[in-house]
């Protein structure tokens, strides 16, 4: 799951055009409650009470919070990966940070299913279940509206625009689900209060052997140059149907910005 700047606020670049995660409030990412959600019902509903839900995230100690409120919802344990030198990681390096993490979390060993959302409210990519996946040596079944257990095996239904796939592969393997999986639980009381002593593991480069050079904006395999700040929006111009002439002015209009 993923710490991401609050989209109802006014988002700011950092001075080398990286996201300002720092001084902007965050959230856990609205599309990663689907997957803890699904995760958590999983669990409750289909493998039982041995089965074991671990929250993950890489991003700075404020990213704590979007943990907190996995495990409020009622994953088991959580960890952060925090370390400076990942600021500023693209897609590729966060995979490779990621799926370190996954194993770590573990025991060294790939769990039997890593759960993500279908995308990040910031970054919006929808790369890394995928880049995760290959670096884990596992099959992915993405994008999934309703997954189920069948034994070993997971089985999803894909929405597409004319038609709905369903995909079915073996356990260990890497699954994301989209916002219409179902609607993510509120954290109840007993959930909030039995969070806090819930264990919180936080990680660093080194813990996961990674090598700092492979990732920060220095190892990102693209650069933004600059970033412009949307213009403030204008007054619109308003037509009276005078004599009949409103739908010609509306063609023109229309002409005139290159949409017919």
């Amino acid at each position: 799951m993923k710490y991401v700047p609050d989209a109802t606020v006014d988002r700011q670049f950092e001075s080398d055009f990286t996201v300002d995660r720092v001084n902007v409030d965050g959230l856990l990412s609205e599309l990663d409650e689907y997957a803890v959600e699904q995760a958590l019902q999983i669990k409750e509903e289909r493998l039982g009470a041995a089965v074991e839900v671990t929250a993950l995230t890489v991003g700075p100690r404020a990213a704590e919070a979007a943990l907190r409120k996995a495990l409020q919802m009622g994953a088991d344990k959580a960890v952060l990966v925090c370390d400076d030198a990942i600021a500023g990681s693209d897609a590729v390096a966060t995979s490779l940070v990621l799926a370190e993490a996954v194993k770590r979390a573990n025991g060294g060993a790939v769990p039997h299913l890593v759960m993500c959302g279908m995308a990040s409210t910031d970054g919006g990519m929808s790369v890394i279940p995928a880049m995760v996946a290959e670096r884990l040596g596992l099959p992915q079944v993405t994008l999934a509206s309703v997954v189920e257990i069948q034994g070993d095996e997971v089985r999803i239904k894909r929405d597409g625009d004319v038609a709905t796939e369903v995909i079915a592969a073996p356990m260990p393997l890497v699954l994301s689900v989209t916002d219409q999986s179902g609607e993510a639980r509120y954290p109840s009381f007993k959930g909030i209060v039995a969070a806090k002593k819930k264990p919180l593991e936080t990680l660093t480069l080194a813990d996961l052997g990674v090598d700092a050079d492979r990732v920060g904006l220095s190892a990102a395999g693209t650069t933004v140059e600059a970033a412009d700040a949307n213009p403030p929006r204008t007054a619109g111009e308003i037509v009276k149907d005078e004599e009949a002439r409103g739908a010609k002015a509306l063609a023109d209009f229309l002409a005139s910005k290159k949409f017919i």
